[in-house]
């Protein structure tokens, strides 16, 4: 009876880990988030894509470089979903809104992104956060010092170091106290922008590119 009960066990908590071992980032009313962050809509597609989809594990090597940083923990394993909001104005994709899992300080914090058909950031927008200061750091003034940023400038960010130069350095913490959280903001967004040129821009550039 006790190895049918940690067979059991072992099947009850390995079915655990499966359903909740990757963790997506969707937003929590579509319609209405959609509306708010992209004004000029008038419908939306949702695209459901993933690292080991897209790629396997040379995509994830290539995020991983590009990133500067390794991924861990539950929001960024390779079968992680991520959902990408393809943006309508009538019949006419105007442009995407993205978002991803990071590790704050105390818990996770979801970033998305609203970005044009260029890669370039419209918006920010902090869904979750758990941390006392998250208010500040959810401020439409600190998501404002984004907009017009993309991933070029993103680039020069430093994961390990911290470190940022040209507006990526201009960005400003209204929250010192919580350090942590802000350059997991700003990890954040490098990956949400790095995620989106290896899913969507990239791919963009390759069927657009002329025939010789």
């Amino acid at each position: 009876m006790v190895k049918v009960a940690i067979a059991t066990l072992f099947i009850i908590l390995t079915g655990y880990t499966a359903v909740f071992g990757a963790v997506g980032c969707d937003l929590n009313d579509p319609d209405r988030d959609v509306a708010r962050l992209f004004p000029e809509s008038t419908g939306y597609k949702t695209v459901y894509t993933s690292i080991v989809k897209k790629g396997g594990d040379k995509l994830l090597a290539t995020v991983e470089s590009r990133l500067g940083d390794k991924f861990r923990g539950i929001y960024e394993t390779i079968d992680v979903p991520y959902t990408i909001y393809e943006i309508n104005a009538k019949k006419k994709k105007i442009g995407y809104i993205h978002g991803v899992n990071q590790k704050g300080q105390f818990g996770g914090i979801q970033v998305f992104l609203v970005l044009n058909l260029e890669g370039t950031i419209k918006g920010f927008y902090i869904q979750k956060m758990t941390s006392q200061y998250a208010g500040r750091l959810r401020d439409g003034k600190f998501g404002k010092q984004f907009i017009g940023l993309t991933l070029k400038d993103f680039e020069r960010y430093d994961i390990i170091s911290g470190k940022a130069s040209g507006q990526v350095e201009q960005i400003k913490n209204p929250a010192p106290e919580a350090e942590a959280d802000f350059r997991a903001a700003l990890r954040a967004t490098k990956k949400n922008l790095i995620l989106m040129d290896e899913f969507v821009f990239s791919t963009q550039s390759t069927q657009e590119a002329p025939k010789k």
